[in-house]
């Protein structure tokens, strides 16, 4: 018998979204892209035409009650992550959520318990599980390459100024949700435990923009943490750097050391008379550095929906960065050590 083939509708046409969509458009297989929705009807109709596709809608409740559509990306603002999910899984569609999961532990429970009560896959977008170097890094780690993993230091820097809705933390989560969800998922992902416990430093430092209005965004946070299995870490993330997007772990165990990332674009450099110095170009953005990951995972994810199997970026993944996210942000509020279960 021939493999249904998946009809997928990607919610949210910003540039997330459309990195989801496109990957879709050009051929996953057994997936076809079926719709895309945006709230801005002239931001739908231009990306159902960029996509050569037929169907947009303005809403996502249409997108979800279209018989055609068997699964939803969900790319729009955290705080609908929730609502959309809970009702695509009323509606027996299988979902695809991008970080950060929810807006709080309870929202991501709520989640959870809905997906699985209506046996539907939810997978996050933890795209860093699907990227060639990470999945080597793990694979050397579960080999006992470096011995047993003692500290996992990881960070993410980005180029861009955030846009305004970022700046209000009570909807966005800050850069601890909006940047360093990645990290943080890493961190778990490399040391085989969740977090125990964290201390949080931030600031604000090259969006003076947001002071007046937003006085507790930070652009800079450096988090420190416990795992449960006694592991240390360091996350660390920042927004609005300008000089490229900067995107590395380390890894120190009981017997050696592993690195992931690099700030360099590729191994090119170059001098010449007037500058008298070596010259290379940095990473540009994440949607360069990442984009075979992003095409693996969404290969992944009808994969499990096809073969009944389990997601390898899971809802339960999900809940613990957004667990540690809030953590982190009470620790920066309250200038103390936070532990994971008085959240």
């Amino acid at each position: 018998m021939k493999k249904k083939t998946i009809g997928v509708a990607v919610i949210g046409a910003g540039r997330a979204g459309m990195i989801h969509a496109c990957n879709y458009a050009r051929g996953i297989a057994g997936a076809r892209l079926v719709a895309v929705v945006d709230p801005v009807a002239e931001v739908a109709k231009a990306a159902a035409e960029e996509l050569n596709i037929t169907k947009y809608y303005l809403s996502y409740q249409d997108a979800i009650n279209d018989d055609e559509v068997d699964a939803i990306v969900v790319v729009t603002p955290t705080k609908y992550h929730c609502e959309i999910v809970c009702l695509a899984a009323q509606a027996g569609k299988h979902i695809f959520c991008e970080k950060p999961m929810a807006m709080s532990e309870a929202e991501c429970a709520e989640m959870l318990a809905i997906t699985q009560q209506h046996g539907v896959l939810l997978q996050l977008g933890f795209m860093r599980r699907f990227d060639r170097n990470f999945m080597e890094a793990k694979a050397a780690i579960d080999a006992g390459a470096i011995g047993d993993v003692v500290l996992v230091k990881a960070l993410t820097h980005g180029p861009s100024v955030p846009k305004e809705w970022m700046y209000d933390i009570s909807i966005s989560g800050g850069p601890l949700a909006e940047v360093s969800s990645h990290d943080i998922d890493a961190v778990r992902w490399f040391s085989g435990a969740d977090f125990q416990e964290v201390y949080a430093l931030s600031g604000n430092y090259r969006c003076p923009q947001a002071r007046e209005k937003f006085p507790d965004y930070y652009d800079t946070v450096t988090l420190s943490g416990r795992m449960t299995n006694g592991t240390q870490c360091i996350v660390e993330g920042a927004v609005s750097v300008g000089y490229g997007y900067d995107s590395r772990v380390e890894i120190l165990g009981t017997k050696g050391i592993l690195f992931v990332g690099d700030l360099q674009e590729n191994s090119t450099r170059y001098a010449n008379s007037e500058q008298k110095q070596l010259i290379t170009k940095t990473v540009g953005s994440w949607q360069t550095l990442f984009t075979k990951a992003y095409e693996t995972e969404a290969l992944a994810f009808i994969d499990s929906i096809s073969t009944h199997s389990p997601v390898k970026a899971s809802g339960y993944d999900g809940l613990q960065a957004v667990k540690v996210v809030n953590a982190g942000n009470l620790s920066i509020v309250e200038n103390r050590i936070v532990k994971l279960d008085e959240i």
